[in-house]
């Protein structure tokens, strides 16, 4: 069937997901092949010391990204888009949405990118003995009462963004597994909340007396393939306001952009992962077990079927990286030559591969921020060398792209030296790896496993919503969601692997002994600037 007949026939699915800049639909036809696309740029703001964005933002944003969408398949196709296979929606993962009783929002929105919840996240990884990070929806809640907030006295449901726009648009209280798992942990014997949890916290706010307990307020959990709902009269109303797009379309479950980048990178499966390099940088391992003991710098979260994963989130990768690469191109500028980014980057990540294993003696911080794996609240970049070490442009290439990834690897560290966590696989994407070989090669020294970019790497998020939804209408009886990836939408991709290399791997280590060493540099520079 081609794209045109696909859409007349209603069975094109579409997914759309919510980042933190970008909100961004994606069309796919019963190959998942994406065949339309539209977008609407947004940014949060910073309102009373907490950073959100408004109902109105949230609305008329995804009403233009789905309006750009249906001009889109009008100007290629020349058909309207009336009726649809199935709906995924998919939002930036965690953060805070509090309803009362008249489905009201009693507060802002508070998202992932508030670290205002500190003293919550630390009382409760004590209640549960499970690490519960400050981004995490219970971690808002908590906060909210120890604070003595009015509203949470009122409160009848908590939701996350992806939970809510699912809700309005299908009357359904219910977020994925996968997106349930950054709200409140995950029992995964069973796919749902953990009971003893839920039990610990209640117990926990007795003395307050409210109205409501835990499990009245937190949304339904289901897994990928389950269906969620279908889009309401007003639900299509709301998406699009033309009233062209018919009501009755099967939704599948919210999901968190985590779980729609396993789904978009076929790293859904136990003992694979991916990491995610660019302005920031995570990696998410898929696990075969529970971890021994709770660490800090690890969160636990799900897949969007459900199983374990270790994820390990660092604020800072590439910024530091770009600003010097910047320096190059002013320079080049200086000295009249013409300046083609893509080739700046190109030439000097090469070059990086020519430097000593270790990167030479040398050492960065690329912290612009805070950096919470190694105990940072703020950062300060740093380019640090002793008079005897190599200094050339290979090694300080090198250096600054192994420290790009020096926060990562000490939280995979844990996984794979201490816990003895095994990954057969790794898929890369993000900036990081644009220039061919060069990021896989640092990222596989880094974690001494298998690093793969597929080619379809940069289709995003609202892709693997996409693909969500697919897998809840097309999949065959009892086929996996891995499975489905693997046998449906990845099968004959092309996509780059490498091995790791012994000698990269032991200047990697190596370079990590200074590293962690010289910490105690990047935080004198913090205190002292």
């Amino acid at each position: 069937m081609g794209a045109k007949e696909c859409i007349a026939n209603g069975k094109a699915v579409l997914g759309i997901e919510f980042g933190s800049t970008r909100i961004k639909a994606v069309l796919i036809d019963e190959n998942n092949k994406p065949i339309a696309g539209g977008a609407h740029d947004w940014e949060n703001r910073l309102e009373d010391g907490i950073w959100t964005y408004s109902l109105d933002d949230i609305w008329t944003g995804l009403q233009d990204c789905y309006k750009k969408l249906t001009e889109d398949v009008e100007a290629q196709y020349g058909e309207k888009l009336t009726k649809l296979g199935a709906i995924g929606f998919s939002a930036m993962m965690h953060g805070y949405m509090a309803f009362n009783d008249k489905n009201e929002l009693m507060v802002p929105f508070r998202t992932w990118r508030n670290t205002i919840t500190e003293e919550a996240s630390t009382k409760l990884t004590e209640l549960f003995q499970y690490h519960i990070p400050q981004r995490w929806t219970i971690a808002h809640l908590y906060q909210a009462i120890l604070k003595g907030e009015e509203h949470v006295a009122d409160l009848k449901f908590v939701s996350t963004l992806a939970g809510y726009i699912h809700w309005k648009l299908t009357g359904e209280k219910i977020v994925g597994v996968g997106e349930a798992s950054g709200m409140f942990p995950i029992d995964i014997a069973t796919g749902q909340f953990n009971e003893k949890m839920l039990d610990q916290f209640d117990a926990a706010i007795k003395d307050k007396n409210y109205a409501w307990n835990i499990r009245e307020v937190l949304p339904g959990v289901n897994t990928a393939g389950e269906q969620a709902g279908i889009l309401t009269e007003e639900g299509a109303r709301l998406l699009d306001p033309t009233g062209t797009l018919q009501a009755g379309i099967p939704l599948c479950p919210p999901e968190g952009d985590a779980g729609t980048g396993m789904a978009a990178t076929n790293s859904v499966a136990q003992r694979t992962g991916n990491v995610s390099a660019g302005t920031s940088v995570f990696g998410m391992i898929v696990m075969e077990k529970e971890l021994s003991k709770v660490y800090d710098e690890i969160d636990l979260v799900t897949t969007p079927d459900g199983s374990l994963v270790a994820m390990v989130h660092c604020n800072n990768c590439t910024s530091d990286l770009n600003a010097w690469v910047n320096i190059f191109k002013e320079y080049s500028e200086l000295m009249g030559m013409k300046v083609d980014m893509n080739e700046i980057y190109g030439n000097l990540y090469r070059k990086a591969l020519e430097g000593d294993d270790d990167c030479g003696g040398l050492l960065a911080y690329n912290y612009f921020s805070g950096e919470h794996v190694t105990g940072f609240n703020e950062g300060r970049p740093l380019f640090v060398r002793t008079p005897n070490a190599k200094f050339n442009l290979a090694n300080f290439m090198r250096t600054h792209l192994f420290t790009s990834l020096g926060a990562l690897k000490t939280g995979l560290d844990i996984l794979f030296k201490e816990e003895g966590v095994q990954v057969d696989e790794i898929l890369g994407h993000g900036g990081l790896f644009k220039t061919k070989g060069v990021g896989q090669s640092i990222l596989a020294a880094a974690i001494d496993a298998p690093v793969s970019v597929m080619e379809t790497a940069g289709e995003g998020g609202a892709w693997g919503i996409a693909l969500l939804a697919s897998y809840m209408i097309n999949a065959d009886e009892n086929e996996s969601l891995a499975a489905f990836l693997d046998n449906k939408v990845f099968a004959g991709q092309k996509g780059e692997k490498l091995e790791p290399v012994a000698k990269d791997v032991k200047g990697f280590d190596e370079f990590m002994k200074r590293y962690s060493a010289g910490l105690a540099i990047e935080r004198a520079a913090v205190e002292s600037i």
